[in-house]
């Protein structure tokens, strides 16, 4: 696995398309900060940009990669080395390199204007820690689409709808229907459908930490309610991690039985 981990990542760090994705948190960085020299204010403006565009870039990503070698996937498969083995180095090659090019695009110029001289350095990890975790979670969710559907233009076709869903569509849905059932208790019910969706549970994750009761949103005001900050925070990142886990089972337990 780490054999096959390593060849993913590689060709993964060579390819134009990583150097463009870590050209561009760079850029986002540097001009962020040069616009406003607050490295507060960049954390949280950053907030807004990585728990939409990680999620996209993951799922592209993944997609891509699985049905652009499936030939030499393929190939693999005809040695005798587990399934399970080939798929978990491939997802974890894609989710590593992806990862680190946006720990080194925001890095670098974070560390430029003084990051270790402020006291913003533990939202800043926050910060990356909760875009490696989408990272981690929508490559997992698109190579599982792609190994449910062997048509690609089907398959990227549910994988966009899929990315639509969980950063657009999925918080109209949950504001529709409180709206419809604004009568009735629906603090249990905004508690699990914030759970349900990573994107709304990192963004949660990320305002539990800068503490800005304004922008938590009812969900988010809810979560410091009932759990504290403290425990939101570890409770949210457990939820995360069962995100990252889940996908990745089914991953491998579609690819064992799948008949190649």
């Amino acid at each position: 696995m780490i054999k096959i981990l390593k060849y993913s990542f590689s060709d993964l760090m060579r390819s134009r398309w990583s150097f463009i994705y870590l050209g561009f948190y760079l850029l986002l960085g540097f001009v962020l900060l040069f616009l406003n020299n607050d490295l507060s204010k960049g954390i949280i403006t950053l907030m807004n940009v990585i728990v939409v565009l990680t999620p996209m870039i993951g799922t592209i990503f993944g997609i891509m990669y699985y049905y652009n070698s499936r030939e030499f996937t393929e190939l693999l498969l005809a040695q005798p080395v587990k399934r399970s083995t080939i798929f978990m180095g491939q997802y974890l090659g894609i989710a590593i390199s992806l990862s680190l090019s946006l720990v080194i695009g925001l890095g670098v110029p974070f560390l430029a204007y003084g990051l270790f001289r402020s006291g913003e350095i533990l939202d800043f990890a926050l910060l990356l820690i909760n875009g490696t975790f989408l990272t981690f979670i929508f490559v997992a969710i698109s190579i599982c689409i792609a190994l449910f559907n062997t048509n690609k233009i089907k398959g990227f076709g549910y994988a966009i709808l899929m990315w639509l869903f969980f950063a657009v569509i999925y918080d109209g849905l949950v504001l529709m229907s409180m709206m419809i059932f604004k009568d009735y208790p629906l603090d249990s019910f905004a508690l699990i459908a914030s759970f349900l969706n990573p994107i709304d549970l990192s963004r949660i994750l990320i305002l539990l930490k800068l503490d800005i009761s304004a922008l938590l949103g009812y969900t988010g005001a809810l979560f410091q309610k009932f759990f504290g900050t403290n425990s939101g925070l570890f409770i949210s990142l457990g939820v995360l991690l069962l995100w990252i886990v889940i996908p990745a089972g089914l991953l491998v337990r579609k690819a064992t039985r799948k008949d190649f």
